[in-house]
């Protein structure tokens, strides 16, 4: 793909959940409900909108950064990005090859060894079976799992599963990186050698987008931040105004 055409684009993109308020799960309950008219709540469901209208475009060298509360929508709105998830309304269109850094080692199998992971993981994330038999030993090398390698991950530590997961999902060079944060588990050394990968991966990528709560991490890595609110974005522009704005409307 020509790199001047990698793009993101988000059209009036909107993403709800269903709320329920009606919890009665007992047929003989709900029968009896129904024939007296009792009413527990004034409504069995609701909708959430954790994203609400958003409209959005990211082009070439754009490093992006989203900030804002909990529960504000900004994984949500990286997780639509990513094509995690299918928004409700709207239209979204990404030109480019996207590696998402979220939730990384969701899709592991605890009786599959580390080795048999690799595999797995990969898989999901959509590498091809050339990349993997290509970069396995470069993944193995990386996470420093030893002779664990071949044992099943249900036996590992949290910070061991971390090595492993943060191995696969970086081992190939993105044009589009999008990640959230990360890396909460793992010592120091395997910490400070993460972001220098991430660093790395950032460099080469032709669009980064970043989910974030440290504000000096935004305002080091990104040229331009998205400040999210109930589901819309509140403020677009240069990451120091983002950050500034952000802080003065708590």
């Amino acid at each position: 793909m020509n790199q001047e055409h990698i793009s993101i684009n988000l059209k009036n993109v909107s993403l709800a959940y269903e709320l329920h308020y009606d919890r009665t799960t007992d047929l003989k309950e709900y029968v009896i409900n129904r024939m007296m008219r009792r009413k527990y709540v004034q409504k069995a469901k609701d909708f959430h909108y954790a994203l609400d209208g958003i409209s959005l475009n990211i082009g070439v060298g754009e490093r992006v950064g989203i900030i804002g509360l909990n529960g504000a929508g900004k994984s949500t709105l990286l997780k639509v990005i990513s094509g995690i998830l299918k928004p409700t309304d709207g239209e979204i269109i990404v030109n480019g090859a996207v590696q998402p850094l979220i939730e990384i080692g969701a899709g592991f199998n605890p009786d599959f060894t580390g080795r048999e992971n690799i595999y797995l993981n990969s898989y999901m994330l959509g590498y091809t079976k050339a990349q993997v038999l290509k970069y396995e030993n470069e993944i193995i090398e990386f996470a420093d799992l030893g002779h664990f390698i071949d044992t099943p991950i249900k036996y590992y530590s949290s910070g061991m599963s971390v090595r492993l997961a943060f191995s696969i999902a970086t081992i190939v060079n993105p044009e589009i990186l999008v990640f959230d944060e990360m890396l909460s588990a793992g010592d120091a050394v395997f910490i400070e050698k993460a972001k220098r990968r991430v660093n790395a991966l950032i460099d080469k990528a032709k669009i980064m987008v970043l989910v974030s709560h440290d504000l000096e991490l935004v305002k080091s890595l990104c040229t331009r931040c998205l400040v999210i609110k109930q589901g819309k974005i509140a403020f677009d522009g240069d990451a120091k105004s983002a950050i500034d704005f952000y802080l003065s409307s708590l």
